[in-house]
This record gives C-alpha cells, structure tokens and sequence, in this order.
C-alpha cells in the first residue's frame, strides 16, 4: 500500500518538476497528439535536414507557399518580431482521421541559428503580447532552444503567426559575431499523407490493386466503402475505401491497377523559405552617424564659404 501511494506521490512530483522547468513564455501540452510537428520531434533530432529541406515535407507531400517576414537588420539584445504567413481558402475543408470534413489547422518552425531565442514575456511590448495572445511557442527540443515550432492551430485565425524573437549580444555569447545569419522556416496546412511509418493516411487518392471489374459496391458509413473487384480469371479481390472519400467509379466499371477509385480530398501542403538577418554593430551605426554628420557639416561649410568668396569677388569688381 505504501509502495503504491509512494509511486503516486512520485508521479505528482515528476508532473509539477516538468511544469516547473517551463519558462513563463512557453506552453508545454501534455496531450500527445499524433500532429504536425508531434512526428516530426519524435522522428527527427533536427527539423532541417542536410540538404535544406525541412522534414515535415516527408509527410505533406503537396507544396504550398509560404510568405516569411523579418527586420533585415537587428542590434544585440533586441526583441524582433518574424512573421510567418500561411495562406489558404477559408472555405477549404479537408477529410478529419474520422471521415468528416473539417477546418484546416495549421503549424510552423523557424529554425534561428544558434543564440537567437524566443524572446522572454517581460520583454516583449503591449502589441507583440497582444499579437501572440493564444499562440504557444515551444523549443524543438530540450536543447534546442534556437528552433521554435507552433501548431496545430485553427488556420482560420492564425494564417499569420508571429514570433517574438531575442537577438544574443556578442558580448556575452562568443559563439556570435557582427554577421548576416539566415532564418529558415516552414510552413503547413491541413493533414498529411503518409505517417512517419510510411503507412498512408486516408488523406490520399486511393487506387486499385488490380485490374478487373467491379461486381459489388457495398457502402457502409461506419466503417467505408468495400469494393470487390473480378478479374479476367475470374477471382475476386476486396478493396477497402475509408469513409468520408469521394468514389469516382460505379458498378460494372472496367478498371486498371492504380487506376483512382477517389477524388484526391487533400487540399492543404506545405512550404518553406527563409530570409536573412545582420546582426548589426551598434558602433558601426554611431560611426556611421557621425560620418554622415561631419560630411554635411563640411558641405555645408564649403558652400558658406563659396558664397562668401562671391561677394568678395562682387565687390572688388565693383571697386
């Protein structure tokens, strides 16, 4: 009895440790949802892969853009907001796990590079706190705290999501130096079409396995459409459609293998770009200031002192 309420008491505590090593801008769920980008941290120790392309294209297969927005130039310690702009029809719906239509939800990362971080609550301004109100950022990983992913989302109020943004002070992290750094981001919409396992959602155009005739359409709104399928032999094959897919063939039809049974019901994608950022020094802009100041000053000097010449030289020749 005591062992059993001892592994409780061990569980309360492990529960609270976790909520408690979250910093107050982070949302941490606990609820393990099988969506973007729930696969991706578990399949992938990077969301960016050695050739450049972000890893949730493995799973959405359909490419759609995506829009990114920066500041193209920062100082050390400045909170910067990058905008992530995931476009797409409103009145789009796609095919739910269950068959049903639903609304499109969205997510996105944006992999930094190392230093830059989600910027802390007490630092962000009246308006970024109103902008991101309701939108959870969270680290890719543990120790990756310079990747930030958001999703899923309803995409009908979040086709634009912002990221507030801390830039690192060279002074105080040697790894960073007065340079231009890319930011690399994606961007997705709706479900995809393959889980991390290779097995096919039911987001997909589904195809036949054989080639023959269709004898039997039995429709069953619980568990799919069953389609048995005759060949010239004579033997009969069963084909499984999932509910909620839209057949585009009928009884008696004559059909080939991989031959679309459906219509395609994915109408979301993903996409990615990236932009680029200078980390610029503060001296460099108070030099260049006074530059641009001693510069005008001269002009402005050589041009009193021109017209002063003219009358000079006015007056003499009137003399």
């Amino acid at each position: 009895m005591q062992n059993q309420w001892g592994k409780k008491i061990r569980k309360i505590f492990d529960f609270l440790l976790i909520i408690g090593t979250g910093t107050s801008q982070f949302f941490i769920s606990f609820n393990p949802a099988n969506a973007f980008p729930i696969y991706a941290q578990q399949a992938y120790s990077n969301p960016r892969e050695a050739n450049g392309r972000i890893v949730c294209a493995n799973c959405h297969l359909a490419s759609k853009p995506v829009e990114v927005e920066t500041p193209q130039s920062i100082l050390p310690d400045q909170v910067f907001e990058t905008i992530v702009k995931i476009p797409y029809d409103l009145t789009d719906k796609q095919i739910l796990g269950n068959g049903k239509k639903g609304g499109l939800n969205v997510g996105a990362v944006v992999v930094l590079p190392e230093g830059f971080k989600i910027a802390p609550k007490d630092k962000l301004s009246a308006e970024l706190k109103s902008k991101t109100s309701g939108v959870y950022i969270t680290p890719y990983s543990p120790n990756q705290d310079n990747i930030l992913v958001v999703g899923p989302v309803g995409g009908e109020k979040n086709q634009e999501i912002h990221f507030p943004i801390l830039a690192p002070n060279p002074e105080t992290d040697k790894r960073i130096h007065f340079l231009k750094y890319p930011i690399f981001v994606g961007g997705n919409r709706g479900r995809g079409q393959v889980y991390p396992n290779g097995q096919k959602t039911n987001n997909n155009s589904f195809v036949s396995i054989t080639n023959g005739k269709i004898t039997a359409l039995d429709i069953n709104e619980k568990n799919g459409t069953k389609i048995t399928i005759q060949d010239s032999n004579g033997n009969l094959t069963e084909q499984l459609i999932p509910v909620g897919l839209d057949l585009i063939v009928k009884k008696n039809d004559i059909i080939r293998v991989d031959q679309p049974l459906t219509l395609d019901p994915n109408v979301g994608g993903f996409g990615q770009s990236d932009k680029e950022v200078v980390l610029q020094n503060p001296a460099r802009i108070y030099g260049f200031v006074l530059f641009s100041f001693i510069t005008m000053l001269t002009q402005t000097l050589l041009v009193l002192k021109k017209k002063q010449f003219e009358k000079v030289q006015a007056a003499e020749m009137n003399f």
